[in-house]
C-alpha cells in the first residue's frame, strides 16, 4: 500500500537528517518520563523511532484512507443545518481515524494523554495530511490551540480541556477576526465583560473564523472599556453552547470541508486566559507564528500532490507520437517543480526547528527560575532564536505559500485542457492553493514583518560562517555563487539605506527579502549537497538561478520602478 511518508524519499532525508537531540532531551526531561509512561523512550534514539513509527501510521492513512475521500470532501463541503455545522461525510470519518490512531495530540504532554512531539516533527505529520487533503489540515492543524492552552493557562483550564483534544473529543477554533478587522487585529471589538461574581462573558461577531464550530474556542476580546488599540485586549477560553450562533458558513473558492464561519456570541461564558491585556501582545502572537508555520506546511503538502499529479499525467499522456514527460519544455517544468519543493521543504525543516528551539528556551527559563538556577546563558540562546524566528517564519510562509500557486499553476499547465476539468485533482489543488497566500497574513503582510530583519541582516553571523566553511568539490564554485547574491544583496541593501526614505525603503521590502531568502536557502542547500551527493543536482538549480533572479531584484530596487510606486496616487485613476 502507499504511504505518503515512507514513499516520499525528500522527507525521509530531512527526517533522518534533522538534529532534534535538545529539543527532544528538554521535552521528555532527559528521559526521566520513561519511569511514569510506559511509552516513553529513554533515550533520543529510542524517541527517533517513535517518532518514526508515528509519522509511518499518518503517511499511510493519508494515502489510503483520507487521500481517496478528498474528492468527495470537496463535493460535498460542509454544511449548516439547523444552526449547525455539519462535516462531509469523509471529513468526519477522517478525523474519526485519526482520534482512533491517538493523533490529534501530537504535540501536547502525555499528562494530558498526548505523544509529546515537537513541533517540527507534528509540521511533517502536518504536511503530510495536507498532500492527502488540504482542507483536513486546517482542523487537524488546530492542535495549536490546545498548544497555546498548555502554554499560557492556568493548571484547572489545562485540565478542562486538553485531555479532549488528545482524545479526538474536542476541535479547536481561534477566533480573532472580525468584520472590520481582518489583518488588523488592534481593532477587534468583541468586547467581554464581567458580571458581579467575576465572571467573564463575550457578546460581538467574528467572521471568517475557520473552524468556527469547533467545540474549544480561543477569542480575542476587548476588556478594557474606552481602548482602540491591542492594549485592550485579552484572551479567552470558552466552549462552544447554544450562547454562540453560527451565522453563515462562507462559500469558498477551495478547501470546502473546513468551514469558514460568521459567529455571534450572545452573553457566552468564558474563562480569561492568562493576563488581561496581553491577548494581542502575547497570546495571538505565540498563536499566530505557529498557525503560519502551519500554512508552511500545508502548503508544502498541496505543492508534493500537485508534482505528483504532474509527474503522473506527462508520463502517461501522449502527444506527436511519445510522452509529453519527454518533451524539453515540459521536463524542465517538472524539473523547477521538483527543485522547487525540495529547496521550500529545506527551509522549511530549518525554520520549524527554529520556532521549537525558541520555545523550549522559554520554557528552560521558566523552568530555570522556579528553582532559583541562573538563567543567563538560555537567555542568550532564546534572544537568538527569537530574532531568527521573527524572520524566518514570515519568509517561509512567504516563500512557500507563493510557490504553492505557482506549483499548482504549473501541474495545470502541463495536464493542458483536462486539468481545467473536474475529473482530474489537480483541479481542485490549484483551488486549495490560493488562500495559503491569503490567511494567516497575506504574502504583502509577511513582506512586512520579515523585512525588519532582512533590513537588519540578522543572519550576517550564519553567513559569514557559511563563507568561511570548507567545502569539496564543484560545490566550492556554488559557494562563490551564493557570495556573489551576498554581494547583490549588501550593494542593493546600502542602495536603499542611503535613500533615507521610509516609503523607498517599504516598496523596495519584496526585493530585499526574496534576495535575502535565495542566501539562507541556497547555503541550507549547499550543506546538504556536501553531505549527500543526491543533492548536488537541486543546490545547483536553485543557487545558479538564484543569481539570476538576484540581479533581477536588485535592478528593481535601483531603476525608475519604485518611483512610480511612491507616487501612485496621481497615476492610478
Amino acid at each position: 500500500m502507499a504511504n505518503y511518508f515512507t514513499e516520499n524519499s525528500d522527507v525521509l532525508f530531512h527526517f533522518e537528517r534533522l538534529n532534534l537531540k535538545e529539543i527532544v532531551d528538554f521535552l521528555e526531561d532527559d528521559y526521566s518520563q520513561s519511569s511514569t509512561y510506559p511509552d516513553a523512550p529513554i533515550n533520543y534514539d529510542d524517541a527517533k523511532e517513535n517518532y518514526r513509527k508515528v509519522l509511518e501510521i499518518v503517511g499511510d492513512l493519508s494515502a489510503n484512507f483520507i487521500a481517496p475521500r478528498a474528492a468527495s470532501i470537496d463535493e460535498e463541503g460542509a454544511t449548516l443545518e439547523n444552526g449547525k455545522v455539519i462535516y462531509a461525510k469523509g471529513t468526519q470519518e477522517s478525523l474519526d481515524i485519526l482520534s482512533q490512531a491517538e493523533l490529534m495530540g501530537m504535540i501536547l504532554p502525555r499528562k494530558y494523554n498526548g505523544l509529546n512531539f515537537p513541533t517540527t516533527l507534528y509540521m511533517m505529520a502536518v504536511e503530510i495530511i495536507s498532500r492527502a487533503e488540504a482542507s483536513l489540515m486546517n482542523i487537524f492543524g488546530l492542535q495549536d490551540i490546545a498548544k497555546t492552552l498548555e502554554k499560557f493557562a492556568t493548571e484547572e483550564q489545562k485540565e478542562k480541556y486538553l485531555p479532549g483534544f488528545s482524545s479526538g473529543k474536542y476541535t479547536g477554533a481561534m477566533a480573532l477576526t472580525e468584520p472590520d478587522a481582518g489583518s488588523d487585529l488592534q481593532a477587534v471589538k468583541l468586547s467581554a465583560y464581567q458580571d458581579e461574581t467575576g465572571k467573564w462573558f463575550l457578546r460581538g461577531v467574528k467572521r471568517f473564523i475557520t473552524n468556527g464550530n469547533g467545540d474549544v474556542l480561543l477569542v480575542l476580546a476587548r476588556t478594557e472599556a474606552g481602548t482602540k488599540d491591542a492594549r485592550g485586549l485579552s484572551m479567552f477560553a470558552c466552549l462552544s453552547d447554544e450562547t454562540i450562533k453560527i451565522r453563515r458558513i462562507e462559500h469558498k473558492l477551495g478547501i470546502h470541508g473546513s468551514p469558514t464561519c460568521e459567529m455571534q456570541f450572545n452573553d457566552t461564558p468564558a474563562e480569561l486566559v492568562g493576563a488581561r491585556r496581553f491577548g494581542l501582545l502575547k497570546y495571538v502572537l505565540y498563536l499566530m507564528y505557529r498557525a503560519r508555520v502551519g500554512i508552511g506546511a500545508q502548503s508544502l503538502g498541496i505543492s508534493q500532490q500537485a508534482y505528483e499529479e504532474a509527474l503522473k499525467y506527462a508520463k502517461a499522456r501522449e502527444q506527436f507520437g511519445k510522452s509529453i514527460y519527454n518533451l524539453p519544455v515540459i521536463a524542465n517544468m517538472l524539473i523547477d517543480m521538483r527543485v522547487t519543493l525540495e529547496s521550500n521543504r529545506s527551509l522549511f525543516y530549518a525554520t520549524s526547528v527554529w520556532l521549537d528551539r525558541k520555545e523550549i528556551y522559554e520554557d528552560m527559563i521558566e523552568r530555570l527560575k522556579a528553582e532559583k538556577k541562573p538563567t543567563n546563558e538560555v537567555n542568550e540562546k532564546l534572544k537568538e532564536a527569537i530574532k531568527i524566528s521573527n524572520l524566518l517564519t514570515p519568509l517561509t510562509k512567504l516563500i512557500l505559500s507563493e510557490a504553492s500557486n505557482k506549483i499548482t499553476y504549473d501541474s495545470l499547465q502541463i495536464h493542458g485542457g483536462t486539468g481545467y476539468m473536474k475529473e482530474f485533482p489537480i483541479e481542485r489543488l490549484v483551488r486549495d492553493a490560493r488562500i495559503t497566500n491569503i490567511y494567516e497574513g497575506t504574502s504583502q503582510l509577511q513582506v512586512v514583518a520579515a523585512a525588519g530583519g532582512v533590513i537588519n541582516d540578522v543572519l550576517e553571523d550564519y553567513f559569514n560562517a557559511w563563507e568561511r566553511k570548507d567545502y569539496k568539490g564543484s560545490i566550492i564554485k556554488l559557494k562563490e555563487t551564493l557570495i556573489e547574491i551576498r554581494s547583490i544583496f549588501k550593494d542593493a541593501l546600502k542602495y536603499v539605506k542611503e535613500k533615507k526614505d521610509s516609503n523607498f525603503q517599504d516598496v523596495a521590502s519584496k526585493d530585499l527579502v526574496e534576495l535575502y531568502s535565495y542566501i539562507y536557502t541556497g547555503y541550507l542547500l549547499l550543506d546538504e549537497a556536501n553531505e549527500n551527493q543526491n543533492k548536488l543536482f537541486t543546490a545547483k538549480r536553485y543557487i545558479l538561478d538564484s543569481l539570476a533572479k538576484a540581479k533581477k531584484n536588485a535592478e528593481s530596487i535601483k531603476n525608475e520602478l519604485y518611483s512610480d510606486i511612491l507616487y501612485a496616487d496621481s497615476i492610478l485613476i
